[in-house]
Protein backbone atom coordinates (compact mmCIF):
# COMPACT_ATOMS: atom_id res chain seq x y z
CA UNK A 1 0.00 0.00 0.00
CA UNK A 2 1.51 3.42 -0.87
CA UNK A 3 1.17 6.30 1.08
CA UNK A 4 -1.13 9.18 -0.13
CA UNK A 5 1.44 11.73 1.25
CA UNK A 6 4.40 10.86 0.39
CA UNK A 7 4.50 7.76 -2.29
CA UNK A 8 6.61 4.99 0.44
CA UNK A 9 5.79 1.73 -0.44
CA UNK A 10 3.98 -0.08 2.99
CA UNK A 11 3.09 -3.15 3.91
CA UNK A 12 -0.70 -3.81 3.13
CA UNK A 13 -2.04 -4.17 7.11
CA UNK A 14 -0.84 -0.69 8.49
CA UNK A 15 -2.26 1.88 9.97
CA UNK A 16 0.18 4.55 9.55
CA UNK A 17 2.89 5.09 6.73
CA UNK A 18 6.69 4.14 8.22
CA UNK A 19 8.48 7.04 6.69
CA UNK A 20 5.95 9.95 7.22
CA UNK A 21 3.28 9.12 9.85
CA UNK A 22 0.14 9.45 7.46
CA UNK A 23 -3.00 7.36 8.53
CA UNK A 24 -2.74 5.16 6.02
CA UNK A 25 -7.08 3.90 5.11
CA UNK A 26 -7.46 0.66 3.19
CA UNK A 27 -9.25 1.85 0.03
CA UNK A 28 -11.92 0.13 -1.42
CA UNK A 29 -11.28 -1.23 -5.11
CA UNK A 30 -12.52 2.08 -7.06
CA UNK A 31 -12.71 4.53 -4.50
CA UNK A 32 -9.40 6.13 -5.81
CA UNK A 33 -9.30 8.40 -9.03
CA UNK A 34 -5.07 8.33 -8.82
CA UNK A 35 -2.93 5.72 -9.12
CA UNK A 36 0.89 5.42 -7.43
CA UNK A 37 3.28 3.16 -9.78
CA UNK A 38 6.58 1.63 -8.63
CA UNK A 39 9.59 2.65 -10.78
CA UNK A 40 9.31 -1.09 -12.65
CA UNK A 41 5.74 -0.72 -13.37
CA UNK A 42 6.39 3.16 -14.91
CA UNK A 43 9.05 1.32 -16.76
CA UNK A 44 7.29 -1.24 -18.39
CA UNK A 45 4.56 0.83 -18.91
CA UNK A 46 5.63 2.72 -22.25
CA UNK A 47 8.77 1.76 -23.93
CA UNK A 48 11.32 5.02 -23.81
CA UNK A 49 14.46 5.98 -25.79
CA UNK A 50 16.54 7.62 -23.43
CA UNK A 51 15.83 9.32 -20.19
CA UNK A 52 12.25 10.97 -19.07
CA UNK A 53 10.59 12.46 -17.01
CA UNK A 54 6.85 10.35 -16.51
CA UNK A 55 3.93 12.31 -14.62
CA UNK A 56 2.67 10.02 -11.24
CA UNK A 57 0.26 12.43 -10.15
CA UNK A 58 -1.09 15.56 -10.82
CA UNK A 59 -3.49 17.88 -13.65
CA UNK A 60 -5.11 14.43 -14.39
CA UNK A 61 -1.89 13.64 -16.58
CA UNK A 62 -0.81 10.23 -14.68
CA UNK A 63 1.41 8.11 -16.59
CA UNK A 64 2.72 10.38 -19.13
CA UNK A 65 5.71 10.45 -20.22
CA UNK A 66 8.13 13.85 -21.40
CA UNK A 67 10.67 13.05 -23.23
CA UNK A 68 14.37 15.02 -21.99
CA UNK A 69 16.24 15.45 -25.51
CA UNK A 70 17.44 19.21 -25.63
CA UNK A 71 20.64 19.92 -23.52
CA UNK A 72 18.17 22.10 -21.74
CA UNK A 73 14.28 21.25 -21.24
CA UNK A 74 12.46 24.26 -19.31
CA UNK A 75 9.20 23.37 -17.40
CA UNK A 76 6.58 25.75 -16.25
CA UNK A 77 3.09 27.41 -16.56
CA UNK A 78 3.93 29.28 -19.80
CA UNK A 79 3.04 27.62 -22.69
CA UNK A 80 6.50 28.53 -24.36
CA UNK A 81 7.62 25.64 -21.46
CA UNK A 82 9.19 22.49 -23.11
CA UNK A 83 7.45 20.67 -20.23
CA UNK A 84 4.20 22.65 -20.15
CA UNK A 85 2.14 21.65 -16.49
CA UNK A 86 -0.98 24.27 -16.34
CA UNK A 87 -1.59 24.54 -12.86
CA UNK A 88 -1.54 27.75 -10.43
CA UNK A 89 1.06 25.85 -8.30
CA UNK A 90 3.75 25.48 -11.05
CA UNK A 91 5.63 28.97 -11.96
CA UNK A 92 5.69 30.13 -15.47
CA UNK A 93 9.23 29.95 -14.99
CA UNK A 94 9.71 27.27 -12.75
CA UNK A 95 12.78 25.29 -13.54
CA UNK A 96 15.12 23.54 -15.98
CA UNK A 97 16.39 20.08 -16.83
CA UNK A 98 20.28 20.47 -17.78
CA UNK A 99 22.09 17.63 -19.77
CA UNK A 100 25.82 17.86 -18.24
CA UNK A 101 28.81 15.46 -18.88
CA UNK A 102 28.25 13.89 -15.93
CA UNK A 103 24.74 13.83 -15.87
CA UNK A 104 20.85 15.48 -15.16
CA UNK A 105 20.63 18.46 -13.37
CA UNK A 106 17.36 20.13 -11.70
CA UNK A 107 17.36 23.86 -11.69
CA UNK A 108 14.72 26.17 -9.80
CA UNK A 109 14.28 28.84 -11.05
CA UNK A 110 13.03 31.04 -8.46
CA UNK A 111 9.78 29.98 -8.56
CA UNK A 112 7.32 30.29 -5.23
CA UNK A 113 6.09 27.12 -4.56
CA UNK A 114 9.77 25.83 -4.95
CA UNK A 115 11.49 22.72 -6.61
CA UNK A 116 11.80 19.20 -4.81
CA UNK A 117 13.94 16.02 -5.75
CA UNK A 118 12.96 13.28 -2.93
CA UNK A 119 10.60 15.27 -0.93
CA UNK A 120 13.39 17.92 -0.56
CA UNK A 121 13.68 21.51 -1.78
CA UNK A 122 16.36 22.18 -3.97
CA UNK A 123 17.61 24.69 -5.77
CA UNK A 124 19.89 22.51 -8.09
CA UNK A 125 20.49 18.56 -7.86
CA UNK A 126 21.93 15.97 -10.05
CA UNK A 127 18.91 13.59 -10.75
CA UNK A 128 19.36 9.59 -10.03
CA UNK A 129 17.31 6.94 -11.87
CA UNK A 130 13.76 6.51 -9.77
CA UNK A 131 14.17 10.26 -8.07
CA UNK A 132 10.96 11.77 -7.99
CA UNK A 133 10.70 15.34 -8.69
CA UNK A 134 7.68 17.23 -7.45
CA UNK A 135 6.33 20.69 -9.35
CA UNK A 136 3.68 22.39 -8.06
CA UNK A 137 1.02 19.66 -7.76
CA UNK A 138 2.50 17.72 -10.11
CA UNK A 139 4.98 14.71 -9.15
CA UNK A 140 7.16 13.14 -11.25
CA UNK A 141 9.30 10.18 -11.74
CA UNK A 142 12.94 10.90 -13.49
CA UNK A 143 13.80 7.34 -15.35
CA UNK A 144 17.25 7.95 -16.72
CA UNK A 145 16.65 4.29 -19.38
Amino acid sequence: MFCSECGFQNGEAVNFCAKCGTMMHAEEPGASTTMSFSVEEIAAAEPTAGPVLVIRAGGGRAGEHLPLQAPKETIGRSPEADLFLDDVTVSREHAVIERTADGFYLRDLGSLNGTYVNRSRVTRQRLADGDEVQVGKFKLTFLES
